[in-house]
């Protein structure tokens, strides 16, 4: 009777324990809290500063010389093809549920399932079959296919000439980016005119992204996979955790990017901009369709949401390997 009445005791204590909540001061939202009114005191600073200098005879002639944008090699295509709208579509949908799937495979500490590789086959080696988490299953899976869409979207830039309106071809490119961020923070936005050339400021962040984050991002997701094989000799000269150092901040430049590329579509002329990439309406529309489509696209996002779950993905995963639970 006394053991049994311990038991009990103890078992209440331990779900008290658990129940018990994290001081506020200790989550990540007591960062945002100071850290937030911290960011808008800055940018409010840095607008009231960019709109007096722009208002003085100074600012002036450098926004005379520099208009926030370089001028594109002649007989650059114009306007945007369907295959750039498609892959448009594909790395949208493909980038959200890697960033998803990369950040659960960072923050489980008991995957809900375990993908394991046939170990059968052509190639087979002496190595013991790989086993990985579910999640990181589909994060391999959609990086293969992200990058297979990355360098199809390359080779085709580079084929139709369309390289040059993502790529600088002057040096004046800098300050014209100057020139562009100080328009945009005076609240006096550069033109829109993204069907013939980009401004400054968005070439070097496509440039950026296209030919600088995404390699990164490949080339230090392979090192941390489980694929790789740590007694090459590369691996000394390349180990694991400068993979790692690497691969995070710029999982956090995608999701930086992707939040302002969305905030300027929507406040730079939203039916305009989507129907330059979501539809096939010719420059100046200010047809519905790219909405329309736009939002069609929202849901097949959202759809593969909810489907990237163990029990949705269970049956794709077990083409390739075998899928326990924990």
């Amino acid at each position: 009777m006394v053991t049994d009445t311990k038991t009990k005791a103890s078992t209440k204590k331990k779900k008290k324990k658990k129940g018990k909540r994290t001081p506020f001061r200790q989550t990540p939202w007591f960062t945002v809290v100071w850290v937030a009114p911290i960011l808008i005191a800055v940018l409010a600073i840095a607008v009231v500063a960019a709109r007096w200098f722009v208002g003085t005879p100074t600012g002036a002639e450098f926004l005379a010389n520099y208009p926030g944008h370089s001028e594109l090699p002649e007989g650059t295509p114009e306007g945007f093809p369907w295959w750039a709208q498609w892959q448009h579509f594909f790395n949208f949908f493909l980038i959200v549920l890697i960033i998803r799937s990369g950040w659960l495979v960072r923050t489980q500490r008991k995957p809900e399932a375990f993908w394991t590789r046939n170990n059968t086959g052509r190639f087979t080696t002496k190595r013991p079959p790989t086993k990985m988490s579910l999640y990181l299953w589909l994060h391999l899976t959609l990086d293969v296919l992200w990058v297979l869409n990355g360098l199809i979207f390359v080779i085709l830039l580079f084929a139709s000439g369309r390289w040059a309106r993502v790529v600088p071809t002057s040096w004046d490119i800098f300050p014209n980016a100057v020139s562009a961020g100080l328009q945009y923070l005076s609240l006096d936005w550069p033109a829109e005119m993204a069907w013939v050339n980009y401004n400054a400021l968005q070439v070097l962040a496509y440039f950026v992204t296209i030919f600088i984050a995404a390699p990164l991002a490949a080339i230090t997701g392979l090192r941390m996979s489980p694929v790789w094989n740590n007694d090459w000799k590369i691996s000394r000269f390349y180990p694991a955790p400068l993979a790692r150092a690497i691969h995070l901040p710029v999982m956090f430049y995608f999701v930086v990017f992707i939040f302002f590329h969305v905030v300027l579509v929507f406040t730079t002329g939203m039916r305009h901009n989507l129907n330059h990439m979501f539809s096939w309406m010719p420059e100046g529309s200010d047809s519905w369709w790219g909405f329309v489509m736009f939002a069609l696209a929202l849901l097949v996002v959202v759809a593969g949401w909810i489907l990237a779950r163990p029990i949705f993905m269970r049956s794709a995963a077990q083409l390739t390997g075998k899928v326990t639970s924990r």
